[in-house]
């Protein structure tokens, strides 16, 4: 039985994005050309390449890799669950 009365509340994006902060990450794919704009501080790659960024719920990135299961090893190093995120 579903009760309609109920009406769920809105999670501000800031709660959201808190909501396991500690716990899960994603991969996101990158082309190694866009690297030193989306993370200062990176380190200088060659251009042309796909390479894969580890980031906490929360969009800080953890990890740099050149696979994709590279990235989820390093979730793995720091007790994180990676997600899928669409």
């Amino acid at each position: 039985m579903c009760d309609d009365t109920i009406k769920p509340s809105a999670m501000s994006p800031q709660a959201f994005a808190a909501l396991g902060a500690s716990r899960v990450a994603y991969v996101r794919s990158v082309r190694s050309d866009e690297v030193a704009f989306r993370y200062p501080g990176a380190p200088q790659l060659a251009p042309g390449a796909q390479v894969f960024v580890l980031h906490a719920a929360d969009g800080t990135p953890i990890v740099l890799a050149d696979s994709r299961e590279s990235a989820a090893e390093g979730a793995a190093s720091h007790q994180l669950e990676t997600v899928s995120v669409h």
